[in-house]
């Protein structure tokens, strides 16, 4: 994970390069633990959740405290699930581990448990499209990369980008019951922004 990633003025995620936004879905909460700076460790927000072929990032439609955005790395999740209460909303829920930079010991940070749920609408397109992906990242990860067996810190969350979505995305299901937007096209608020790396400083130009 990545807490408050760059974002553009209008709240879309700054990409990386090779980064393909494949939907977002409005009217989300989401819910994180091992936040530092907040009450308890947990953050709970409203907000807009934007997915692609590298990670995944929720943006809150207002700040708490510190918190406005949280960065996912595909790559990094683990023990993901659809849950469907009889009493409560659709949620998928699951466990992201974190970013570790380069010059620092994986043992200082934490996994974090998510919770993703979905108040205003269904949500058949978007946990197909989610849990899809998630699983075509692995079979890449697998079949290409070669990881140390005893780290994520090992990984590199940019690895994702090489995945390839376009024949998942051609016969994505649409469900008119389920508010997501998926991205016919890339948005380009400026095409020549991109990040490199997820411990850059300034986003660099990819040109």
């Amino acid at each position: 994970m990545a807490l408050n990633p760059q974002l553009f003025g209008n709240g879309m995620p700054v990409p990386f390069v090779n980064e393909m936004f494949v939907l977002h879905r409005d009217g989300v909460e989401f819910e994180i633990d091992k936040i530092p700076g907040t009450h308890g460790g947990k953050v709970k927000a409203k907000g807009t959740i934007y997915l692609s072929n590298i990670r995944m990032v929720f943006v809150v439609n207002k700040p708490v405290g510190d918190f406005i955005s949280f960065d996912i790395p595909l790559l990094f999740v683990r023990d993901e699930k659809f849950n469907q209460p009889i009493f409560y909303c659709n949620n998928i829920s699951g466990q992201v581990e974190p970013v570790v930079p380069d010059d620092q010991h994986r043992a200082l940070y934490s996994t974090h448990s998510f919770k993703i749920i979905f108040k205003e609408g269904g949500c058949g397109t978007f946990v197909p499209l989610f849990l899809n992906l998630i699983a075509s990242v692995r079979r890449y990860n697998q079949q290409f990369a070669h990881p140390s067996p005893d780290s994520s810190s090992q990984l590199d969350p940019l690895l994702a980008a090489q995945t390839p979505v376009d024949e998942m995305m051609r016969h994505a299901y649409v469900d008119p019951n389920d508010p997501t937007k998926i991205f016919l096209q890339q948005p380009t608020p400026d095409c020549q922004l991109r990040r490199r790396a997820y411990h850059s400083q300034p986003p660099e130009s990819s040109i």
